[in-house]
């Protein structure tokens, strides 16, 4: 091989290499957090029948949710996805803390929930019908024509 071969070849070596690091970065996966994804070492520091609801929050922080029909029970909420590209994201972390506190406001039982205990619910796609008639492009498009016009019934101008 000539030197003028082999410094082609290197550069189109080099070439494919970049592209191909270019190619891996570009379908490298996006991760995103969302809720309050809480540290499992913090839960452990709250004690049943011990820390009051000031302490959980502390430790915690302000809850995801409160219990709609019972204020004595706060929601921790938080998972963590993985989107490659054009793909669904795929839920790689997610876990629900249930603290649930007397009305005294001592905590009574705090568990946890990971993605194991969930389930998945497909979504059912379906349009609910309306009553009258549907129109076509033409019929929308000129409904509108000679239905209104510069002054209103009573001679004046639309504004004055």
């Amino acid at each position: 091989m000539t030197e003028s071969n082999i410094s082609a070849f290197r550069t189109a070596l080099l070439g494919t290499a970049l592209l191909a690091g270019l190619a891996t970065a570009g379908c490298s996966p996006t991760v995103a957090t969302r809720g309050n994804l809480t540290d499992p070492e913090m839960v452990a520091e709250l004690q049943p029948g011990q820390s009051r609801r000031d302490d959980v929050a502390a430790v915690l922080g302000t809850p995801t949710s409160v219990g709609t029909f019972d204020p004595n029970v706060w929601y921790y909420i938080g998972q963590k996805t993985e989107k490659t590209a054009f793909f669904e994201p795929e839920v790689t972390e997610r876990r629900v803390v249930v603290a649930h506190f007397d009305d005294n406001g001592i905590l009574r039982q705090i568990k946890t929930l990971d993605k194991s205990n969930g389930q998945d619910i497909e979504m059912v796609e379906r349009t609910t019908p309306t009553a009258g008639r549907e129109l076509g492009f033409l019929e929308q498009m000129m409904g509108n024509v000679g239905r209104f016009s510069a002054k209103d019934t009573k001679g004046k101008s639309p504004g004055s």
